[in-house]
């Protein structure tokens, strides 16, 4: 038996005053269901006016795609560099929740995913993400991954709340 939960949410959403300054690894595991190997934020270094949160993945050769995509030209796949955008995303709407560990963020849509350049082992993606819109459980992103300040790959990504079933 499915049960819906509705969950209010305020806009601009209010950020939980505990989380102040730059949140390590083991943070964002504690608001997160993201683990190894698909946790692919390695650091949040801001989040700003309660609309815009940064976040940072350092590109390492150890990691296990790597072996197989592209062998001896190692990029880091697209959908990967999506993924990375949209676990920061959920790190934002956990920041505003009341209480992260109740609820998953899953994904709605992708749109508009542009790949510019590639990245390559030992480059530090910073992705950007900038809330849109926000109704009701939805929210809307628009997504910028960069590597040393030019934009390596572009979206808008959409998310929805649903209760976590325990």
């Amino acid at each position: 038996m499915i049960v819906l939960v509705r969950i209010q949410m305020t806009f601009p959403p209010k950020v939980n005053k505990a989380m102040t300054g730059p949140l390590d690894v083991n943070r964002i595991m504690e608001l997160i269901p993201h683990r190894y190997p698909l946790l692919l934020v390695d650091r949040i270094l801001s989040y700003e006016q309660q609309h815009r949160i940064l976040g940072q993945k350092n590109v390492s050769i150890n990691e296990p795609f790597f072996q197989g995509h592209f062998p001896g030209y190692p990029i880091l796949p697209g959908v990967l560099i999506i993924e990375a955008m949209a676990q920061v995303g959920v790190v934002f709407v956990m920041l505003t929740v009341p209480d992260p560990s109740q609820i998953l963020l899953f994904f709605r849509r992708i749109n508009r995913a542009k790949f510019r350049k590639p990245v390559i082992p030992g480059d530090i993606l910073i992705l950007d993400l900038v809330l849109l819109k926000q109704r009701d459980t939805i929210f809307k992103f628009e997504g910028k991954a960069l590597v040393k300040d030019e934009i390596v790959a572009t979206a808008e990504l959409e998310a929805t709340l649903v209760p976590r079933q325990l």
